[in-house]
């Protein structure tokens, strides 16, 4: 069955590309278009599609306007945000996703439909499995219990490897107490950190170093969105900036961030302009790394809600150097796409819910 979508612009022009974008794929439907907030409004009610493309800034009513109006009518079509590549669109996506928005792309800059058409198609693919996945677990949710046959628990299908286990225990009690918390997020992590920070207290003693896959400008408007919740400093970090307790760096959009050492044994944060990782730019992986290489220090690492495997491989190399890793459970996941195959790859040494997250951080920094 095709993943039915509705686009919602107030230009011609952007209506026809991203319904052609969408129309590219076999698995889509476009099954309408509306030309401002309450004609949106109007035929997610009519239509129930399974995903609308909202644009922010239209006539009428807006796109939060949309999202507060079909939060409150009860309607649960999956929204993707289209937003302009500003500081105000960056403010308004950050404000779309705490509304609700399961994800966002942005408007490409190019001119021509063409080169319109070939960069959301390329947003869009990497989205589109996610999506149709999300939507398989809402309807499986729907149906009656009876319909639903329970899973076989893991333990019940093979014998539990009683020196495997005893070992774990071994190598966490060793470990080493964490100097640092590291946080690789994407898909769903505005609204996942917006959960995760401000349940940790100001006073945590450690620097929480964070990569959250996204476009430039927009790492701010996160950097801000994030700081006026938590008791935590939060900042878009910056080149040479030195390392403190109690703040959280962001990586900026656009650009890698790794750690490095500073003068007379402190730590600094180096912004680089080297090649994009796993695709991604700021990459998860090239943030681990460069703690696991140049730092044999305790940390704790999170793997949250995104697509794809980026930060697995980072993970691997913190492992070597006691590295407590948590990775956030599926049923918390928008995509449960890095989480789990941090899981597989033997990495992770605890799956949590997200709301579990911050009480386990706070009791592995302060020797709980």
């Amino acid at each position: 069955m095709p993943i039915r979508a509705l686009v919602a612009d107030d230009s011609v022009l952007f209506r026809h590309v991203i319904s052609e974008a969408l129309s590219s794929f076999p698995e889509v439907e476009v099954v309408g278009a509306a030309a401002n907030g309450k004609q949106a409004v109007q035929k997610v009610k009519e239509l129930k599609p399974d995903l609308l493309t909202l644009d922010l800034e239209m006539p009428e009513m807006d796109g939060l306007a949309v999202l507060d109006a079909l939060r409150q009518c009860g309607e649960d079509t999956m929204v993707i945000v289209v937003s302009a590549l500003t500081s105000r669109g960056g403010r308004l996506t950050m404000q779309a996703l705490e509304k609700g928005a399961l994800d966002f792309i942005t408007k490409p800059e190019t001119r021509g439909s063409k080169e319109s058409r070939a960069a959301i198609v390329k947003e869009l693919a990497d989205r589109l499995p996610a999506l149709a996945n999300r939507r398989a677990i809402r309807q499986l949710l729907r149906q009656p219990r009876e319909h639903i046959r329970p899973a076989v628990p893991p333990e019940l299908k093979k014998p539990v490897d009683l020196g495997r286990t005893v070992a774990a225990m071994k190598r966490l009690a060793s470990a080493r107490k964490p100097e640092i918390i590291l946080i690789g997020v994407s898909t769903g992590g505005p609204n996942a950190l917006g959960q995760l920070l401000p349940a940790i207290p100001g006073n945590i003693g450690v620097p929480i170093l964070l990569v959250q896959h996204m476009p430039p400008i927009f790492t701010k408007s996160l950097a801000e969105s994030l700081s006026a919740k938590c008791q935590l400093r939060v900042c878009e970090a910056s080149h040479q900036e030195p390392v403190l307790p109690n703040t959280v760096y962001i990586a900026p959009g656009g650009k890698q961030m790794r750690l490095a050492p500073g003068n007379g044994g402190s730590k600094i944060i180096e912004i680089t302009d080297d090649p994009p990782e796993n695709n991604c730019k700021p990459a998860v992986d090239y943030l681990f790394r460069s703690v696991a290489n140049k730092f044999q220090m305790g940390a704790v690492a999170a793997i949250l809600t995104g697509m794809g495997s980026d930060g697995t491989l980072g993970l691997r190399l913190l492992k070597r150097n006691g590295c407590h890793i948590i990775a956030q459970d599926e049923g918390s996941c928008v995509v449960f796409g890095m989480p789990k195959v941090a899981i597989e790859a033997g990495v992770v040494d605890t799956v949590l819910p997200l709301d579990a997250i911050a009480s386990r951080i706070v009791s592995l920094v302060r020797g709980g």
